[in-house]
C-alpha cells in the first residue's frame, strides 16, 4: 500500500502524525510531510487509523 495526500484538502492538524508518527510529520510551516509513503502489512492498521483520523479526508491508501 502507498499513502496518497490531497494537498488541497490537507490543513496540517497533525492527527495523522499522532496516529502514525513513523509515516507522517507536520512541519513548522504547517505542511504535511510523508516520511515513508510505502506501508507494509505490519504497519497497515496504524496508517489506516491515521487515514480515518483525517478530518478533511486528505489521506488515502492506494494499492500498488
Amino acid at each position: 500500500m502507498q499513502i496518497d495526500v490531497d494537498r488541497l484538502k490537507c490543513v496540517g492538524l497533525g492527527l495523522c502524525e499522532a496516529a502514525a508518527p513513523d509515516h507522517f510529520e507536520v512541519g513548522d510551516d504547517g505542511k504535511l510531510l510523508v516520511l515513508r509513503p510505502e506501508v507494509d502489512a505490519a504497519e497497515l492498521a496504524e496508517v489506516e487509523e491515521a487515514v480515518r483520523a483525517c478530518p478533511t479526508a486528505a489521506l488515502r491508501l492506494l494499492a500498488q
